[in-house]
């Protein structure tokens, strides 16, 4: 028998072998088509190519595209189990030309495939055409000598392909098996084509036209060949089979779902079987491709795969969370040919299991409800919608999972009354955000996100995309069109560029439309919790809502924030190390160009501090370790060790960053964090860390600023060269630079020394043998000395009045300093006279000269200050008369 992995193996060699590019399949996540919430078909990846505006260095190729139908208009969630051949899951075997063979080739090797290689016998084919191809009636007349019974003319739609209302499209050839009169049904075009006996395996399609807005199709210049071919459907076939899930692949997972549920394989529970084997596959892919669990877009989408796997995995009875246990079979089979599942390996399993866990104790609960509802219903009763919207608003069922629940019972949802609750909700979010006190002009944000629902965030994984104009903002209100010279802000349905928030500012770029429209980003903002908001400049063009736009950040700066995000965590980390436990981050900003990290901590950091927490960052960068990116709860992240911040509101599903290991313990990581912002990749992308700068930021806070990368390198070079500078000035090695500036400082303190001795004895009179022009003056029999004192600084003159006091018997003593123009005034009043004569009393009306107000002390000494240093000898004037008043 021929495994799926022998199935696929064979294909590719086979056009491999015919000059095709062996294609790797491309991320279930589009990178090209942005209105696809998911790749839903193999040609997806090559659209761009179909059309002409990407060239590929080569013209024709083969894969094994991943793809998944389960949200949108393709959604076959609801059928998976309970048919043989829906899937949310599915590869899609194709081989592809872009302009070089076309029809005859494509018919030719095809046939050689499928009874050749494959094997399969020719008297079981038959296929059909569009019933106006007469070209490809012929070649398969030709080549496969069919005859004419088993070549059918299909007029309707399903032989015709096209790529949307406009663009390339052209006509089909498919390719069935016939499993036997035994299995009910009919051949294609007859009345009873829906039954299960002809079944479709290969579709060829034929894209030689275009197709215009006015309905008109002409022949396309270079014709190309998509075909698409299930895998699970070749291999039901080739081995023999009728239902796709008795096929090798998943009989060994569902095998192991029995084992570890106690459960038959077959009977009752085959349904459930089913399901979680096919959902385990799309959860596994989908994680491995960047998409997490979450209430909106793909990860609503992913969530709800989830939940209804997990639910059938309660049915089958399940003690411990089942899909994460089955991780292993679904790699060891699928791992060789798509690696990223062993290499997401884990994170798959920690999101699975941190899902099911969460998700039984909802489960449990709804199911109580849910019974307890179906008890009141009465013969022919629908479950009241309410009740519906109960279970999906408290307990996290989606509606379809309520209804798949129901299904088994023979019943159905009020679903008009499930609508009606929805709105209501919505209209009493409304009201409670209205009375928020936002401002007025964010309502325009509520109702975009209301009608369009939020912007996916696609940034972790990738630097540019391609989005869908979903509203312009200008002046406040939304527009329909906007053109060159505009500011607007920019609403897209999925980006890259990264909202500020978190501490992280926000991402700029380009944004482009295929039109020639060119808008520059300067900054992205959250709006209303939801919304990516991209403000910029329309720099040429005219940009329209519903526009298809590639968005671009730029990546250099986005590096630089990474890694300057990233050694937050380290930061954090090594600061807890070296100062505390009692260390908790208390703010950041992470810009591009550096870091600001507040911190609880009571006193400045010494140099060693500093230097420790450096060599401990720089430490952990050069290991180069991977960073690792795990989704679960908050509690269980939070009990397995990861540091939440105190205060930051967190969802109920978080992710958890993983950075670098510890020195003495290299299976234990160095720092597990909370965090939603973009990251590098490897420690060893941030390059090196350095802090600038450390200062109080309030009372217990402290702050540092820091550097990384190529900034670090800059700032360290500049310290380096001004260490030069200083050196080549005083004349000395670099090395011995500070015990120069030491022995300066030491020879600066002597002459400040000598110079504070010299104005003390010009102010008190001068040396010994001075004459006594600098005696008191006698005023109402008290000494005075007042004396106007140039460029002697102002924390001087206390000493210097004291000292004249000393002199004094029964006095007064008033010294102004001037420097730079403003005046410093100090009066000080000998013990005797104190109680008679205040100090305070007299600065005062000196003040009032200098342009100043007030002053204070005591009786004995008293100071005071003004900006008019030129009326300085005014203010000894006004004291002296207070004194003779």
């Amino acid at each position: 028998m021929q495994s799926v992995n022998d199935i696929r193996s064979t294909f590719l060699d086979f056009y491999a072998g015919r000059g095709h590019e062996v294609v790797t399949s491309a991320p279930l996540v589009p990178q090209n088509d942005p209105t696809l919430l998911f790749v839903n078909a193999g040609m997806v990846p090559f659209k761009n190519v179909f059309t002409g505006a990407e060239k590929k260095n080569y013209v024709r190729a083969t894969s094994s595209q991943k793809c998944v139908r389960a949200g949108g208009k393709h959604n076959d969630l609801d059928n998976v189990g309970y048919t043989a051949r829906h899937h949310t899951f599915f590869e899609m075997l194709g081989n592809f030309s872009f302009g070089d063979y076309f029809k005859e080739e494509a018919i030719e090797s095809a046939w050689k495939l499928i009874t050749g290689e494959y094997g399969l016998p020719a008297d079981r084919l038959t296929v059909t055409v569009y019933h106006t191809d007469d070209e490809a009636f012929a070649l398969w007349k030709k080549i496969a000598g069919l005859p004419e019974e088993k070549i059918i003319r299909i007029s309707t739609s399903d032989n015709f392909w096209s790529m949307g209302d406009v663009g390339p499209c052209g006509p089909c050839s498919e390719i069935f098996y016939d499993h036997g009169p035994d299995i009910p049904g009919g051949p294609p075009g007859s009345p009873d084509e829906d039954g299960d006996r002809f079944i479709e395996i290969w579709n060829l399609v034929f894209m030689q036209f275009e197709r215009h807005a006015d309905g008109r199709e002409t022949d396309l210049p270079s014709p190309s060949i998509d075909t698409g071919m299930g895998l699970e459907r070749i291999a039901t076939v080739l081995q023999g089979k009728h239902d796709n899930y008795d096929i090798d692949l998943f009989q060994k997972i569902i095998s192991a779902s029995a084992d570890l549920t106690g459960q038959a394989p077959d009977g009752d529970m085959a349904v459930a079987h089913r399901v979680v084997a096919d959902h385990l596959r799309s959860c596994a892919f989908l994680i491995a491709d960047g998409v997490t669990p979450s209430n909106e877009g793909r990860g609503y989408v992913l969530r709800r795969i989830m939940r209804r796997g997990m639910r059938y995995a309660y049915n089958l009875g399940a003690k411990d969370p089942l899909m994460a246990q089955l991780i292993p079979v679904l790699t060891s089979e699928m791992g060789q040919a798509f690696p990223e599942l062993e290499r997401a390996k884990s994170l798959i399993t920690q999101t699975l299991n941190s899902e099911e866990k969460k998700f039984r104790g909802l489960l449990e609960r709804g199911l109580r409800i849910l019974g307890d509802e179906l008890e009141n219903l009465g013969e022919g009763e629908k479950l009241p919608g309410e009740a519906a919207f109960r279970l999906y608003d408290t307990y996290g069922f989606p509606l379809d999972l309520t209804q798949d629940a129901l299904r088994r019972e023979g019943l159905e949802v009020d679903t008009d009354g499930f609508d009606a609750a929805m709105a209501a909700q919505k209209a009493a979010a409304r009201a409670n955000w209205a009375g928020t006190g936002d401002a007025a002009s964010e309502a325009v944000y509520f109702d975009i996100r209301e009608r369009d629902g939020a912007t996916e965030f696609i940034g972790y994984l990738h630097d540019s995309a391609e989005g869908v104009v979903r509203a312009l903002i200008r002046d406040n209100q939304t527009v329909e069109q906007a053109s060159a010279g505009d500011r607007v802000e920019i609403i897209v349905n999925q980006t890259p560029f990264y909202a500020e928030s978190g501490g992280q500012i926000g991402d700029t770029g380009v944004i482009r439309t295929d039109s020639g429209a060119v808008i520059e980003v300067e900054d992205t903002r959250k709006r209303v919790g939801a919304l990516h908001g991209h403000l910029g400049t329309i720099k040429s063009g005219t940009l329209n809502i519903n526009e298809l736009v590639t968005l671009e950040i730029d990546t250099d700066r986005r590096s630089r924030i990474r890694a300057n995000h990233s050694v937050t965590h380290l930061a954090h980390k090594a600061l807890r190390d070296v100062l505390g436990d009692h260390v908790t981050q208390k703010g950041s900003q992470v810009a591009d160009d550096r870091m600001r990290f507040d911190f609880s901590h009571d006193e400045s950091m010494s140099r060693e501090e500093i230097a420790r927490i450096e060599r401990e960052v720089n430490g952990i960068i050069r290991q180069n370790g991977a960073v690792q990116t795990q989704i679960m709860s908050y509690d269980a992240a939070v009990d397995a060790g990861a540091m939440a911040l105190f205060g930051e509101k967190y969802e109920e599903d978080v992710r958890v960053l993983s950075m670098g290991y510890e020195p003495d313990d290299g299976e234990r990581f160095y720092s597990v964090e909370l965090c939603g912002g973009t990251h590098v990749q490897r420690t060893g992308d941030i390059g090196l860390f350095t802090i600038v700068s450390e200062s109080a930021v309030a009372s217990g806070i402290r702050r540092i600023e820091v550097m990384t990368g190529e900034a670090a390198r800059q700032h360290l070079i500049a310290e380096a060269e001004r260490t030069r500078t200083a050196a080549e000035t005083l004349k000395v090695p670099p090395a011995e630079l500070p015990s120069r500036v030491g022995a300066l400082l030491e020879e600066r303190k002597k002459l400040d020394r000598e110079l504070t001795n010299l104005r003390k004895q010009l102010a008190l009179g001068g040396s010994a043998g001075a004459t006594d022009a600098n005696a008191p003056e006698q005023i109402n029999g008290i000494s005075f000395i007042g004396k106007v004192l140039q460029g002697v600084p102002a924390k001087e003159l206390r000493g210097m009045v004291d000292e004249a006091k000393a002199k004094l018997e029964k006095g007064v003593v008033a010294f102004v300093a001037v420097n730079e123009g403003k005046a410093s005034l100090t009066v000080g009043v000998t013990d005797d006279l104190s109680t008679d004569v205040s100090a305070v009393d007299l600065v005062r009306a000196g003040a009032e000269a200098i342009g100043g107000k007030g002053g204070g002390g005591r009786p004995d000494m008293a100071q005071a200050g003004g900006p008019d240093g030129q009326d300085a000898d005014k203010a000894l004037k006004a004291i002296s008369g207070k004194l003779g008043s």
